[in-house]
C-alpha cells in the first residue's frame, strides 16, 4: 500500500476512534462505566463490535483513552492562556488564576468521569497501572505549565516544581469532587475551583519584586 492510500485509511480510523470516544462519553456519562456496554456505546456510535476492537482491546482502555483526550484538551486551552499572559498581571496571583484556569473546567470534563477510572483501578491491577501513568503525565504537562510560567516571568516558586504540580492536580481534583457531590452547578463548581486555587497560588507563589 503506498503513502496515499493509505492516508484515506488513516483519515477513517481516526475518524472512528473519534466516535467511539464521543458516544463513550455520552453512555458514561447516562449510565456510568459499569452499566455501558459495548454494543451500547456501538450502537450510539453507529459502529459494529468489530470497529471497535479494532481501536480498543477493552472498555477499560476506551474509557482510559477518553479521560486522557478530555484531560490533554483543557491542558492545551491553559497552555495557550499562559502563553497569552502579560508579565504585569503575573503580579496578582488572582489574576493570573482566572485568567489561566478560565471560567471554565472545560464542557466535556466531569468530576464523574475521573471518579470513575478511579474506582475501576483500584479494582484492576493493569488498569490501575496505565491509570497511574496517565496521572503522572499529566502533572508533568502541568510541570511544564508552571515551569514556563516561572522562567518567563522570574517567579520563584515555595515548593520544588513537581510538587507544585502534583498538589495543584490533587487539589483540582479533590474540589470538583467534592463540589460535585455537594450537589453543584457546573458554574459554581468553575467558581469553587477558582477561588481555592486562586488562594493556594497566592501561597505557593512568590510574586515579583515591585
Amino acid at each position: 500500500m503506498t503513502d496515499l492510500e493509505s492516508r484515506p485509511a488513516s483519515r477513517r480510523r481516526e475518524q472512528t476512534r473519534a466516535r467511539l470516544l464521543d458516544a463513550a462519553h455520552e453512555v458514561f456519562g447516562e449510565v456510568g462505566m459499569d452499566a455501558a456496554s459495548v454494543e451500547a456505546i456501538c450502537e450510539r456510535a453507529g459502529f459494529t463490535r468489530g470497529a471497535f476492537y479494532s481501536n480498543f482491546e477493552s472498555k477499560d482502555e476506551l474509557f482510559l483513552a477518553l479521560i486522557r483526550q478530555l484531560a490533554e484538551a483543557k491542558l492545551e486551552e491553559v497552555a495557550l492562556r499562559v502563553r497569552e499572559l502579560d508579565p504585569t498581571e503575573l503580579r496578582d496571583p488572582g489574576t493570573v488564576v482566572r485568567k489561566v484556569v478560565g471560567a471554565s473546567l472545560g464542557e466535556r470534563m466531569e468530576p464523574q468521569l475521573v471518579s470513575e477510572i478511579r474506582t475501576q483501578a483500584l479494582r484492576d491491577p493493569r488498569l490501575a497501572g496505565a491509570y497511574l501513568a496517565w496521572r503522572d503525565a499529566l502533572r508533568s504537562r502541568v510541570e511544564d505549565i508552571i515551569g514556563h510560567v516561572v522562567d518567563s516571568f522570574g517567579l520563584r516558586l515555595r515548593l520544588p516544581l513537581e510538587e507544585t504540580a502534583q498538589l495543584l492536580v490533587d487539589v483540582s481534583d479533590d474540589t470538583c469532587a467534592r463540589a460535585t457531590l455537594e450537589g453543584r452547578s457546573q458554574a459554581e463548581v468553575n467558581e469553587v475551583l477558582n477561588q481555592r486555587l486562586e488562594r493556594l497560588v497566592g501561597a505557593l507563589v512568590e510574586p515579583p519584586a515591585s
